[in-house]
């Protein structure tokens, strides 16, 4: 792993090596951050490239207040996110009240756990989740941010990021428990 201090102060130099070991260690990250808000995969890339130039373009004001990496995934959050309200898409706010009647997809669980491993199914599922919802999931448990640092990168309230949680994780054991009562009565 890379020391920031001195990454940074290579980049801030003028070395565009330390930029491109910058985005090595970082890019995974930005992929996660900003693949679990738009779903399409061109979009995607760019957006990652944009992101990466306002990296460049704004580390000059990085100050070491939080990690790099908060850092970072702040700005590939806030730009995943004017994205999707430049183009309509989701947008954060947008999660069913009514979570009992929330459909995951018209694909039968049996042909989704046959098509897919357990990893790409639960993948699967969690890019259907509301974009708040798969957003705190994958910045929690994926990318391993703490609570505080969730509400740093969003500025979703750390209360809510909590709740956020409590609600993701439901909703997939929720859906988990009825794909398998499903598969197992096809089976009978």
């Amino acid at each position: 792993m890379i020391d920031d201090r001195e990454i940074v102060a290579n980049v801030l130099k003028g070395n565009y090596q330390a930029f491109e070991l910058l985005v090595k260690q970082y890019q995974k990250l930005v992929y996660f951050v900003v693949f679990r808000l738009v779903k399409n995969k061109e979009d995607n890339e760019d957006i990652c490239q944009e992101v990466f130039i306002k990296v460049y373009n704004s580390l000059h004001r990085f100050a070491f207040e939080s990690k790099l990496s908060t850092w970072i995934a702040t700005i590939a959050y806030h730009t995943a996110i004017n994205y999707l309200k430049k183009y309509n898409k989701e947008v954060l706010s947008s999660y069913p009240e009514d979570m009992d009647n929330y459909h995951f997809t018209t694909e039968t669980p049996e042909y989704e756990l046959e098509k897919k491993s357990e990893s790409e199914y639960i993948h699967h599922l969690i890019m259907q989740m509301p974009v708040n919802y798969r957003t705190v999931v994958t910045l929690y448990h994926l990318n391993e941010f703490s609570c505080a640092e969730i509400q740093e990168i969003t500025g979703i309230p750390e209360g809510s990021i909590k709740s956020y949680l409590f609600r993701a994780r439901q909703l997939l054991k929720d859906k988990m428990k009825k794909d398998i009562k499903f598969l197992q009565n096809e089976r009978r």
